[in-house]
């Protein structure tokens, strides 16, 4: 009997294009569906005529649906509030704190 799929294991991420745009996503493998992204065909058609630069922003431990709700929510944001949420959450590298 095959082991149950633990349910908090989706995660939600932001990844920052070569136009200064940025994509929202799910996945359960942020790491993976990265690379999918850079190598073409299993990745986003967003990225066609753009490339992926780096994730800048990601939220890990959640089930399939509440990834999809906060994926609609955050798509539903201006870039200026998107930006907001990734500055509260990326920490300053020279002094530890949140930008």
């Amino acid at each position: 009997m095959p082991m149950p799929k633990t349910t908090a294991n989706w995660s939600l991420y932001i990844i920052e294009a070569s136009d200064a745009s940025l994509y929202t996503g799910i996945t359960t493998d942020v790491e993976r569906r990265f690379g999918e992204h850079l190598q073409g065909p299993r990745g986003a058609r967003y990225f066609n005529g753009r490339s992926p630069l780096r994730i800048i922003y990601r939220e890990d431990g959640h089930d399939r649906a509440s990834a999809s709700r906060r994926e609609a929510q955050i798509k539903k944001m201006s870039r200026k509030a998107k930006r907001e949420l990734i500055a509260q959450a990326t920490p300053d590298l020279t002094t530890g704190t949140t930008a």
